[in-house]
């Protein structure tokens, strides 16, 4: 949205006519100042939704149904509930605020189809942008002494998450800051629909990855992000194209990244059979994580003052220290025994999943997400994502030797436990649409398919069969290309998009002339970053409660371009 657009959304919100109560109307009477009852309440209203920026675009949006004052009333005496009660009844709460959220319409994406390149960009082409992004890379690192990633919001919220997902959120949380942010989101985004300023808020994009808004972006660094530019970095140096003052400073960043992962991020938790084992947590303790002062602030008023570990970030930065070859014991054990106590078992420990969002999909097999800290706290209550469990597979695969994968039975059990969870996900489709996933976008589940993939064929072929004896793998790397080829590729792209389809499409061995409408999507956008790099920040992967949380970064988007355009180069130099 440019300059006049925004000026006259802007216009349009400060004079809209009032059609009903507001906002403000509804809550300031109740949350703006109270003694008693739960403060955080209050505290996240004030801040998250009673700034001055918002208030001011709100102040004369209405909702319609409000000027019935039963329904009125019914909501504000959930509100005073939500406030006051020392043990609430959370479906009751959400019931009235569930009931105006039918009319938000929030869609996902559908971009057009697009004219296929005749020819794919000059090999100089793809190795000057493999040069830019590698140098992106570690000129934020030199800066920074890490390369940071950001959180941005939008508020409008996700199209996955109506009235019944919303109640599925505050019955399934455990934290009440969650449970209370979350409603509060929930109602707001019921407003923000109703708004003028929604074009704001939720402006049309090009692709499907969300791009982010510089203005609200929180700078920060977890473990998660560290294990995924340790693997760019490690594609920079393997594409031959670093320097050789590049390739030492990427071996310095990748060294120190590894211990980020490892040593500064692990903490020590309990696992199902009573040991205690030590996994890797997203939001490091204490200053780790890089945020300023005042989004450390914000991060305790959104409901995040406990964060515990989860099995995604585990995975990924054992897989990535075990490509940089550390020998950091910690790598020694094998997760895949930790991993058993959170798989789902129909019929058994389904409750495991509490906040089923993408209830859609059949869970049996799957691990879910978050991890029972040593004092038992889970303020998350816990989901399960399919892509997760990729990343559960891959790591696996690399360490199958020394974990002893094939060798110990119910290792192998767990193992072909997640092969058929991710089976009947693909055979269904399932896969294909967003709501089946928490985290992450259909695209990145194929692209992270195919890093799975690369790992598992890596693998002797007497390995191979014992893991996969159905032949699950060749199945689901035909769905996932089609998707990718049928879907993805022949529409519009922005080049994270356009990224995630090559790293599909190189690492499942599509034929080579595939690549072109990425490759070509990747060199035409380069330099729109301006300043702050090659690339604009996009949506790598979200969070759909307390509200629409976007993670990615300028940064981000050089990893992933530089990660595909190196297996995309490789594979056209053997083509």
């Amino acid at each position: 949205m440019g300059f006049h657009g925004i000026a006259g959304t802007v216009c349009r919100a400060l004079t809209a006519k009032k059609d009903g109560p507001s906002l403000y109307d509804v809550c300031d009477p109740l949350l703006l100042s109270y003694q008693g009852g739960d403060p955080h309440l209050g505290q996240f209203y004030r801040t998250a939704l009673g700034n001055p920026a918002l208030r001011t675009l709100l102040r004369r949006t209405g909702v319609p149904a409000l000027k019935d004052v039963a329904r009125l009333d019914r909501l504000r005496a959930a509100l005073i509930a939500a406030r006051d009660e020392v043990a609430p009844d959370w479906a009751a709460i959400g019931a009235p605020v569930a009931e105006l959220m039918d009319d938000i319409d929030v869609r996902h994406p559908q971009p057009p189809a697009a004219t296929v390149p005749g020819r794919a960009p000059a090999p100089a082409e793809l190795d000057r942008v493999i040069g830019t992004c590698g140098a992106h890379l570690l000129r934020a690192f030199a800066k920074n002494s890490f390369i940071p990633t950001y959180a941005a919001f939008n508020l409008l919220g996700d199209a996955d998450i109506g009235g019944r997902e919303m109640l599925m959120a505050l019955t399934g949380l455990n934290a009440r800051g969650y449970k209370n942010s979350t409603l509060l989101f929930s109602l707001a985004r019921i407003f923000i629909a109703h708004s003028p300023a929604r074009a704001l808020i939720n402006p049309p994009w090009r692709g499907i990855a969300e791009p982010m808004w510089e203005p609200v972006q929180i700078r920060h660094r977890s473990a998660y992000y560290d294990a995924f530019f340790t693997e760019a970095l490690l594609g920079f140096i393997e594409s031959g194209l670093a320097s050789s003052d590049q390739t030492a400073a990427a071996r310095r960043a990748i060294a120190d990244m590894v211990e980020f992962c490892l040593t500064t991020s692990a903490e020590q938790v309990p696992s199902h059979d009573g040991s205690l084992v030590k996994v890797i947590t997203a939001l490091a303790p204490g200053r780790h994580p890089r945020f300023s002062r005042f989004f450390a602030q914000i991060k305790q008023d959104l409901g995040f003052g406990i964060y515990v570990p989860d099995c995604d970030t585990t995975a990924c930065s054992f897989s990535a220290a075990t490509q940089a070859g550390s020998d950091d014991p910690i790598l020694a054990q094998p997760l895949v025994d930790f991993y058993r106590g959170y798989q789902v078992q129909a019929g058994a420990n389904e409750p495991r999943v509490t906040v089923p969002l993408n209830d859609n999909i059949d869970y049996e097999g799957g691990v879910v997400t978050w991890i029972d800290n040593l004092d038992g706290d889970r303020p998350y209550g816990n989901d399960l994502d399919p892509t997760l469990n990729l990343d559960i597979l891959e790591v696996s695969f690399r360490n199958l030797a020394r974990w002893k994968v094939i060798e110990t039975p119910e290792r192998l059990q767990t193992v072909h436990r997640i092969i058929a969870f991710q089976k009947r996900l693909v055979e269904s489709g399932a896969f294909r649409n967003p709501r089946s996933h928490i985290y992450y976008l259909p695209e990145l589940y194929s692209a992270y398919f195919g890093r799975c993939y690369a790992a598992f064929i890596a693998l002797p072929l007497t390995a191979q069969r014992i893991i996969d004896p159905g032949n699950v793998f060749a199945l689901i790397r035909a769905r996932v290309l089609g998707y990718v080829m049928n879907e993805l590729i022949s529409h519009e792209m922005n080049p994270f998009d356009a990224a995630l389809a090559l790293m599909a499409l190189a690492h499942l061995g599509a034929e080579v002339a595939s690549f072109t409408p990425a490759l070509h999507c990747i060199v035409q956008t380069f330099g729109e970053g301006g300043r702050r790099g090659p690339y604009r920040a996009y949506e790598w992967n979200k969070m759909k409660t307390p509200t629409r949380i976007l993670v990615g970064g300028p940064e981000v988007t050089s990893a992933f371009v530089l990660m595909a355009l190196a297996l995309a180069r490789k594979r056209m130099a053997n083509a």
